[in-house]
């Protein structure tokens, strides 16, 4: 079943690269969402929606979970042998509809201030063919008519780009970049396979922060990293910018990248005995 998911979506995938129009920032379309529609919350059900770290952060913020719970509870890893790092799928309810957990038949999305960024893109879609084709790198924008959507009857005009002001795309867009140079890395693409224990590193990093976190403040962690004084102290409670860290981290341990720099022998075994020290007091 998790491998039919995969297949669907590769297919999509080309099928968006050969058929779909491809529209620039300022293109116009017309659409309109809102409980005045018979089709509302006919979105939100039977989707794949795969979370990026920052969807993850956010949502699990606004309903006030550890990360932890949030993931085991609303989120599932498609099986895809061609997918060397898992992006978790947004579980929907077991039920015939097979709807988002979070929607309500009259209010709709309970979490919209923090709903994921395909939600938020709707009906737009954005793609990277150097995702797929490599030779092709240009950034493009679709539009999703799909059947069930009557929003797109309306006579309310978007261009692209005021769509993506509108529905608070900005701060998605800047993890969801670091997000794209990280998987699509090129020594993922010469087909290094990463381990068990490098995957390990990228989905606590980036999508545990909760165990992330932990991590850094209770293990060696700060003695064999030089992270400046004030950004400690600002992961202690800001996950965004554990979050920006945690992209660091992964690229370091993953790839090798120079993100953080390792403190020499020296001053790890200062910091140590000073640490030992501290505690004896």
């Amino acid at each position: 079943m998790e491998q039919d998911k995969s297949d669907n979506i590769a297919r999509l995938k080309e099928t968006i690269l050969r058929e779909y129009p491809r529209l620039s920032s300022t293109d116009k379309f017309k659409f309109e969402c809102g409980p005045h529609l018979d089709c509302f919350n006919d979105c939100c059900a039977d989707v794949n929606i795969f979370l990026t770290p920052y969807d993850v952060l956010r949502m699990r913020k606004e309903l006030k979970m550890g990360s932890s719970k949030f993931l085991h509870d609303y989120a599932i890893i498609p099986f895809d042998d061609k997918q060397t790092l898992p992006v978790p799928l947004m579980l929907m309810e077991e039920t015939d509809k097979k709807q988002c957990h979070f929607v309500d038949d009259e209010k709709g999305c309970t979490i919209y201030n923090n709903r994921p960024w395909p939600c938020r893109m709707y009906p737009l879609g954005m793609a990277s063919p150097s995702e797929m084709v490599k030779e092709d790198s240009s950034k493009f924008f679709f539009l999703l008519n799909e059947d069930h959507c009557h929003g797109h009857k309306s006579d309310k005009e978007w261009t692209v780009e005021e769509w993506i002001a509108d529905q608070g795309i900005e701060p998605y867009d800047e993890f969801g970049e670091l997000f794209k140079v990280l998987t699509i890395h090129d020594r993922l693409r010469s087909g290094w396979k990463p381990t068990p224990k490098h995957v390990e590193i990228y989905w606590m990093g980036l999508y545990d922060l909760d165990k992330f976190r932990k991590m850094i403040f209770e293990s060696s962690f700060l003695d064999r990293y030089e992270i400046p004084d004030d950004e400690i102290a600002t992961v202690k409670t800001d996950d965004e910018a554990l979050l920006r860290l945690g992209f660091r981290w992964v690229s370091m341990a993953l790839f090798g990248e120079r993100s953080i720099p390792i403190r020499n022998e020296e001053d790890q075994k200062a910091r140590l005995e000073a640490k030992i020290l501290k505690k004896s007091d």
